[in-house]
């Protein structure tokens, strides 16, 4: 007789799931990390956050330590297979009325997610988030499609070079060469096609359709200067949400809860009470 299969590991296993803080908190608060980092970049804010929170973290798709077998690259094409990750692990995980924190994509892919299944999560906190990166009419993004076609060109022809650019410009020039050399070395650790297929998934992403249905009260969070989503973007989302506040942070930098995570955790602490 043939050898039984083995068991296929759980959402939680593929996607290195780790929880921190009491099990039995009142209030569960989920964090989605954003383009080239994973659950690791959260390190600095989690000391910061309330105690008394039970925090839930995990790698998407192709970061971190997340299963390689997870990313198969048609599921992964546009945002919507990482918010099948996400919903998975609310099932898994038995969230309901959580707290959401998303960071850059994983902010939109947060969005679709409790659009999926809007019982698992009462709230969110969008950090550097955009619908949409590219110019449309009176919509600012913040690139034009032949700035787009230059990322393209430049990451497909020398990838780790052109991360060595990017890392300094996402982290910002005031928050020094030390953060921007780590975010460099995240990013390099992702295989080429895999950040590619989902930096790709990202630029092409149009998601301002979904933003009038989110029904939850969302908190976006922007910092004073982010060379890659505009304070227009942050404007237009708050104008476009139905219950939507936002607040700019005294900082600098596409990456806060990175370079700045105490004035983040201060952000968020009376929303995610």
């Amino acid at each position: 007789m043939p050898a039984p299969a083995e068991p296929s590991p759980s959402p939680l296993t593929r996607h290195h799931v780790t929880v921190h803080g009491p099990a039995d908190a009142a209030r569960t608060v989920l964090l989605v990390h954003g383009f080239g980092t994973d659950q690791t970049v959260w390190h600095g804010l989690l000391p910061q956050l309330d105690p008394a929170l039970r925090v839930i973290t995990y790698d998407q798709a192709g970061c971190g330590q997340c299963d390689p077998s997870v990313f198969v690259q048609h599921r992964y094409l546009n945002l919507h297979g990482f918010a099948r990750d996400l919903s998975a692990l609310a099932q898994s995980l038995d969230l309901h009325d959580a707290a959401l924190v998303g960071h850059s994509f994983g902010a939109m892919v947060g969005v679709l997610a409790a659009l999926e299944a809007p019982d698992r999560f009462s709230r969110l906190a969008l950090i550097g988030a955009s619908p949409r990166y590219l110019d449309d009419g009176n919509y600012h993004g913040g690139f034009k499609e032949e700035d787009i076609e230059q990322v393209y060109r430049v990451a497909m022809a020398n990838y780790s070079g052109w991360t060595e650019a990017f890392a300094p410009m996402a982290v910002g020039p005031v928050n020094g060469p030390g953060l921007a050399e780590h975010f460099a070395r995240s990013l390099q650790a992702i295989p080429p096609e895999r950040a590619l297929t989902v930096l790709c998934a990202i630029l092409q992403s149009d998601h301002r359709q979904a933003l009038p249905r989110l029904n939850q009260p969302v908190l976006l969070l922007q910092t004073q200067r982010d060379s890659f989503v505009p304070l227009a973007v942050a404007e237009y989302m708050a104008r476009t949400l139905p219950h939507a506040e936002l607040r700019l942070l005294d900082a600098q930098g596409h990456l806060p809860h990175l370079t700045a995570p105490a004035q983040v955790a201060e952000a968020l602490r009376s929303f995610l009470a």
